[in-house]
């Protein structure tokens, strides 16, 4: 598989993260507390696929490193608020379990792209 080919399915599949964790909050009910978590959850969640198209894009080395740096960053700030739902007793929990274990997975394959930076 090539650079542009892997880009291209993992743009794909990090939008699909985005509108997915769109759906979920739209699915938890709104209250005081949940308003928070929503918020930063929606930030970061699709944060993630915006940086990664970013770093496609990037003219240097260094300007690729720094946008894949985020990505993983965002990436794990997701996790850490679909943890948090995880704990509570809202939204779709079936859906919060397809979240968090691809958010995982992007996790591993962002911080593997970024070590090949620098090793």
């Amino acid at each position: 598989m090539t650079n542009e080919e892997f880009n291209e399915i993992f743009r794909k599949r990090t939008m699909e993260f985005a509108i997915r964790v769109i759906k979920f909050i739209e699915s938890v009910p709104f209250n005081s507390a949940t308003r928070v978590l929503s918020f930063q959850l929606g930030k970061a969640g699709t944060s993630v696929g915006a940086n990664f198209r970013a770093f496609c894009r990037g003219r240097s080395k260094n300007e690729k490193f720094s946008k894949i740096c985020i990505v993983v960053e965002e990436a794990d700030e997701s996790e850490y608020w679909l943890e948090i739902f995880s704990f509570s007793d809202y939204g779709d929990h079936r859906e919060l379990t397809w979240l968090l274990k691809e958010i995982k997975e992007i996790i591993k394959i962002t911080s593997k792209v970024k070590s090949k930076f620098y090793p």
